[in-house]
């Protein structure tokens, strides 16, 4: 089995029964925010876009570049599909042109011709990836490959089910925009960011020891910030809170924890996997190309500057109204949302600014109040969830159409976000959900969600607690650590007091829990 890296999460894997390729990104997402990194625009697309099969994990930019599938992606490739709760990924190919499609049963096998054999679990909560995030496991002649990229499984044990994983691709990166757009003291934000950082790495820890694969690469990260505004979210500064290491940091940090078996694929590297070996070559030296990071991103920003440039001269559409839009879009949906609605419980506030981001002067106040199902003109109330950016960023979602605001605007990282008290989910998932078919989705897998009773238990030092994360259902007996009365899912970091019984993390969410007899 060849691998070869094409860049981010971006592989195409070739055996003798066919070829895959997956996640091709290559222009910039989320209003020109992210780049890949390094940079994949100069390989022979045209040639690696000639395959048998496409597999697409999910809809997040940095895995479905519409563009590039158009351009370069034959479209008599058959698309291994997602079982995913709406049609939108199948949707958006079909028009793009892709017409062969092999819709997949989550954890479900299936051989394709000349003996190849695939399975993809997909992963359906309102949080995961925009309604949706999936792994690809192949296998060819006694070969085993799990692509897991951005997912967050709860547990692998379906992949150890079909026998020993020779190659196991994952993200360690961070992929969101928190702490960096938060209204904090930078020494706060630098804490949070450690935090989160090695808890990403502790994650990806656990992946691997539970695979135990034979050889580990780490993929679907970090992007690259190129615009001038962003340029210090790149992780050249020597910054420990910078939530963006990227493969040879990862390198380092695998070694530390005993890690002797990790590979990394630059764009162009090629690895020739068997049963019992791997031989990897390299366009260039991998660790001279990173010990000269910031070099590249310098060359990359002067070469990709026309490209934001013309990005952001179709942004500003001045002649809509942006509360009467808003009012229209997203009025039907506060009517009909319950289990959203009343998780965030309050108005959240947008200042619009004359700027592309954050920078610059308030405009224009808007409202979305969510007991009051209406969106209105902010009116010097209190609000807990602030958010401030540019108005042409919220003209273009309009003109665009745009049903997910996070998966365009908050991955932007253009924007900065205060809140009073804990971080609400049902914020973002609301905003990921501004159409009729994402929204009753959502408000079914939370109606499903919060009636489901959890009888089974585990102990967890003095403490009996049921064994599933009230949030996604995480085993609490493999992600669970406790320190004193707190909970601690190591899976997405969520805390729970213990005695009361009280999320830590977010509104709800409480987790049952009994001090265990002595």
């Amino acid at each position: 089995m060849r691998i070869t890296g094409t860049g981010h999460a971006s592989m195409r894997i070739d055996t003798a029964a066919g070829s895959i390729l997956c996640d091709p990104w290559v222009n910039p997402a989320y209003f020109a925010s992210w780049f890949p990194f390094p940079d994949n625009s100069l390989l022979d697309w045209e040639t690696l876009g000639d395959v048998d099969y496409l597999y697409v994990s999910h809809l997040h930019r940095d895995h479905f570049d519409a563009e590039h599938l158009k351009r370069f992606i034959s479209k008599k490739a058959t698309v291994l599909l997602p079982e995913y709760p709406t049609s939108q990924l199948e949707d958006e190919l079909r028009d793009l042109g892709f017409t062969s499609f092999l819709k997949t049963k989550s954890d479900e096998v299936h051989e394709l011709d000349g003996g190849l054999k695939v399975m993809i679990q997909a992963l359906i909560s309102p949080t995961d990836g925009p309604i949706g995030d999936s792994s690809l496991w192949v296998e060819y002649d006694g070969i085993r490959v799990l692509n897991q990229n951005d997912a967050r499984p709860t547990d692998l044990t379906r992949f150890n089910e079909l026998g020993h994983v020779h190659a196991h691709m994952l993200q360690f990166s961070g992929a969101i925009w928190y702490p960096m757009v938060y209204e904090l003291p930078e020494a706060a934000k630098t804490a949070f960011g450690k935090q989160k950082r090695d808890r990403q790495f502790d994650r990806t820890w656990r992946y691997i020891d539970d695979l135990k694969a034979d050889h580990v690469f780490p993929i679907a990260g970090p992007p690259c910030f190129l615009d001038d505004t962003l340029w210090k979210f790149n992780d050249i500064f020597g910054d420990e809170g910078n939530i963006f290491p990227d493969q040879s940091v990862f390198m380092a940090e695998y070694a530390k924890v005993g890690g002797t078996n990790g590979v990394v694929l630059l764009p162009g590297s090629v690895s020739e996997l068997s049963a019992s070996s791997i031989e990897t070559s390299h366009p260039t030296d991998v660790d001279e190309f990173f010990a000269n990071k910031q070099a590249h991103l310098e060359e990359m920003r002067e070469r990709k500057a026309p490209v934001i440039a013309a990005e952001k001269a179709s942004w500003r559409h001045p002649e809509i109204d942006v509360l009467g839009a808003l009012k229209k879009r997203i009025e039907p949906l506060l009517e009909e949302s319950i289990y959203m609605a009343q998780g965030v419980g309050g108005p959240v506030r947008f200042d619009l600014t004359d700027s592309f981001g954050p920078d610059g002067e308030v405009v224009e106040s808007i409202v979305v109040d969510f007991p009051g199902k209406q969106v209105r003109p902010y009116a010097d109330e209190k609000v807990r969830y602030r958010f401030k950016t540019g108005r042409a960023l919220i003209e273009h979602l309009i003109h665009i159409d745009e049903g997910d605001w996070v998966n365009s605007l908050f991955l932007s990282c253009r924007f900065s976000a205060a809140r009073i008290g804990q971080y609400n989910e049902y914020v973002y998932a609301f905003f990921k959900c501004l159409s009729e078919e994402r929204l009753q989705y959502a408000e079914g897998w939370y109606d499903e969600h919060e009636k489901a009773v959890e009888a089974e238990d585990t102990v967890l030092g003095d403490w009996t607690v049921q064994r599933r994360c009230p949030h996604l259902k995480a085993d609490l007996s493999r992600f669970g650590m406790v320190d004193g009365n707190v909970l601690t899912c190591q899976l997405h970091g969520w805390k729970f007091d213990l005695p009361s019984g009280r999320c830590l993390t977010s509104v709800g969410h409480k987790i049952r829990a009994e001090k265990t007899e002595n």
